[in-house]
């Protein structure tokens, strides 16, 4: 993994192609989440673990990217069913298939893995990153993983490089990178829960 650049004065941010708090949620439609400016987001997102300057991050980065794929096929494969999330995993389920609705549950769960992390270190201003990851893991992914996967997200976790390293990738300035930190995450949980809402109602289930 290189390690992410970002303008003079400017943050990681501010490179994203696509950010979680301009994407569109249709309020007046059981809050629909526009498709492509989701997945342009969490593919954005990924750039943090470069960030993170190690390799044993590269199976949490792959698998957040790897699903994103498995949404974006089936987005291609029935662009007029696949203008929201909602709509994209309802009509995949009426074909009797579950590939992309199974990627958005795993990609969710990465997303909340990786937000729960992030936000527990902003607030906690004298936390190691190993630690908020460590709970972070232990809260979302890790009750879902087997006993194979575990060993190596745990090697990832204890590969967090030192919390003050971590911010310098992201930018010059801390307390501008934590300000633009903290709406980026609140607009990523807020997805989550959207998306972790109508998962689970009956017409989502396989």
């Amino acid at each position: 993994m290189s390690a992410p650049t970002f303008p003079p004065g400017g943050t990681l941010l501010d490179t994203f192609k696509q950010s979680f708090t301009d994407v569109p949620i249709d309020a007046n439609n059981e809050n629909a989440i526009s498709t492509t400016e989701f997945l342009d987001a969490a593919e954005s997102l990924t750039t943090i673990f470069d960030a993170l300057g190690s390799v044993a991050f590269s199976p949490v980065k792959n698998d957040i990217i790897g699903n994103i794929k498995k949404i974006r096929e089936r987005q291609l494969a029935a662009p007029g069913d696949s203008a929201t999330l909602q709509s994209l995993s309802a009509n995949e389920l009426k074909t009797k298939k579950h590939v992309a609705s199974e990627g958005l549950l795993w990609l969710a769960r990465g997303l909340d893995f990786t937000c729960i992390a992030l936000s527990q270190n902003v607030a906690k201003p004298t936390e190691e990153l190993a630690d908020s990851f460590r709970n972070a893991y232990g809260a979302t992914l890790k009750p879902h993983h087997s006993f194979l996967v575990k060993p190596v997200f745990s090697a990832a976790l204890s590969a967090c490089p030192y919390r003050k390293s971590f911010y310098e990738k992201l930018g010059s300035d801390e307390d501008k990178v934590q300000s633009e930190l903290r709406p980026y995450l609140a607009a990523l949980e807020n997805l989550i829960g959207i998306i972790k809402g109508f998962q689970g109602r009956k017409e989502y289930q396989w």
